[in-house]
């Protein structure tokens, strides 16, 4: 970029609305468009654009776990399948080569201006309920991916002469509910096509070059703060660990150990000491964990500094990851990954807020609940004869922090997504629900109190296989500075009117009028019980 095409600041900060509008259109388009209630309603998914380089311009007020881990899925793509050309529309969804877990398919298009010049690259990414595997809604106890579900290495889906059609009913006949999954991946490349619009009539009216060195301006500036904010915490070392509770086959708990070193404008994180991999699926690759990692910098530096980066969040050039191979924040294959996009990500996230923590003790929250309480139920639909595959997670309690009392039940940190409505849950899926409320008093006493968890209790009405992956189901989210830890979560199966207590990964059979009570965490306090003069109510 010559210092002629960059944009000045009111100009970038134009560009800066424009490529985070897109984004958020993008995600309006795939939501609108979208056949599963997990994506409807609960709003799973992710849209992104970046730039020719692969560096993250503008990401989706979406799920921050799945978009911290999309800048790997689009090199992954690159690299396996060369340059995209227009009309080319990759796929892919194995954790090895740019995924996450097998139920979260990424598309990605490049976006090629009328002269062939490339603009960037759009992306989107959705948890689909089912993409095969051992059990309905594929997040099975697993000791390996292979029971997992379906394993796409980045491929063509599209290509200019049209969609791949041999490829296309491969991917429908090895998952349980593929009008579902057809309607979920048209709806994606909605998306697609949406972004694809709007960065064309964002060059078309600013001018190619000034789009690009804005692309570029606004990564290195973002960039720039991140450093500044860096440079504000104390030199030093600063180390926490916290553990997974168990891998649902005997492996537990299992440490996630996190050391930063602070360096001037620098981060160093460490993660030796942590567990190595395990046979339960709550293994992270590394994109996860360094998802997890981009995500807590950004919240620690917007804090700092009292402003937001720009939607793209920067490179991330400041920080380095080191993470010990065939561990759980490192998995290899055939590692089984299913809980450690969803379960492990949480924890890294809390290892690395407590190791911040030390550095800024008055700065940072009490845990939050820890755990995306992952419930799947699958079997065929006693209304319709059709197989059906639900995947919801469950909110809980936000840890307090410094300036206040933590929010009730909301999806914490990585989990960026809603609570499913009765309403919509009802009519799509053989269930009804008889429980549904706040868990008044499990959040941690503190000088700020921390959110309280949720009571979901699910009847369904025919029989059905369930899997739950849950966390913080021995001992609830630690508390900060003083303030008392969140309760416990549970898992409950309610059989004949007794309740049966569940461990916090386990998968069994239902029958009609069964109830599935889940439970959610609430979140820790922050600071001394003892300050009355301070306690919210």
């Amino acid at each position: 970029m010559t210092e002629s095409s960059a944009p000045d600041a009111v100009a970038l900060e134009i560009f800066r609305h424009l490529f985070t509008a897109l984004a958020e259109e993008m995600g309006a388009a795939l939501k609108r468009a979208s056949f599963s209630p997990n994506i409807k309603e609960r709003r799973d998914y992710s849209c992104a654009l970046f730039s020719p380089q692969v560096a993250a311009v503008s990401l989706g007020d979406h799920m921050p776990v799945h978009l911290g881990a999309m800048p790997m899925s689009v090199e992954a793509a690159i690299a396996e399948l060369g340059l995209l050309e227009p009309g080319d529309v990759a796929c892919l969804n194995d954790p090895f080569k740019g995924g996450t877990h097998l139920p979260d398919i990424t598309l990605i298009s490049a976006v090629h201006a009328s002269t062939g010049r490339l603009l960037g690259y759009v992306a989107s990414r959705a948890h689909h309920s089912d993409v095969g595997g051992s059990t309905p809604g594929s997040m099975p106890l697993a000791r390996e991916i292979f029971e997992e579900g379906i394993r796409i290495p980045p491929v063509r889906l599209y290509t200019a002469a049209g969609r791949n059609e041999d490829l296309w009913r491969m991917l429908l006949a090895n998952v349980r509910t593929p009008e579902e999954r057809g309607g979920d991946l048209d709806a994606q490349l909605a998306a697609l096509h949406t972004g694809r619009t709007r960065l064309l009539e964002i060059a078309e009216r600013r001018g190619i070059d000034e789009t690009l060195a804005a692309m570029d301006a606004l990564i290195g500036y973002a960039d720039r703060l991140v450093e500044a904010g860096l440079h504000m915490i104390p030199d030093g070392r600063y180390e926490a660990e916290d553990a997974i509770q168990d891998d649902g086959f005997g492996s537990g708990p299992v440490p996630i150990r996190a050391a930063l070193t602070i360096a001037g404008s620098k981060l160093t994180v460490d993660f030796a000491g942590t567990s190595p991999q395990v046979p339960g699926g709550v293994n992270a690759v590394a994109a996860i964990t360094s998802s997890a990692t981009r995500y807590v910098v950004r919240c620690v530096v917007e804090a700092l500094l009292g402003e937001p980066l720009p939607a793209g969040g920067g490179s991330m050039t400041a920080v380095k990851l080191l993470l010990p191979e065939g561990s759980v924040v490192n998995a290899a294959p055939p590692a089984s990954v299913a809980a450690g996009n969803v379960e492990t990500s949480q924890r890294i996230t809390d290892v690395l807020l407590q190791a911040f923590g030390v550095a800024l003790p008055d700065l940072m929250p009490a845990m939050s609940q820890g755990t995306m309480n992952n419930t799947t139920v699958g079997g065929i639909d006693p209304r319709s004869g059709a197989p059906f595959a639900y995947y919801e997670t469950v909110g809980g309690g936000m840890g307090a922090g410094p300036t206040g009392p933590g929010l009730s039940g909301v999806h914490c940190h990585m989990s960026n997504s809603l609570n499913t409505p009765i309403e919509a849950l009802e009519h799509a899926y053989p269930y009804r629900v008889t429980e549904y409320g706040i868990r008044r008093g499990s959040g941690g006493k503190g000088r700020h109190r921390g959110g309280d968890g949720l009571r979901r209790d699910l009847m369904l009405l025919g029989p059905a296989r369930v899997v739950l992956l849950t966390e913080r189901r021995d001992a609830g989210p630690p508390g900060a500075r003083g303030g008392e830890a969140g309760a416990p979560g549970e898992n409950v199966l309610i059989h004949g009117g007794v309740e049966h207590h569940l461990p916090s990964k386990t998968t069994f059979s239902v029958e009609p009028g069964d109830v599935i009570s889940i439970r959610s965490p609430g979140g820790g306090g922050w600071g001394s019980p003892d300050d009355s003069h301070h306690e919210d109510p």
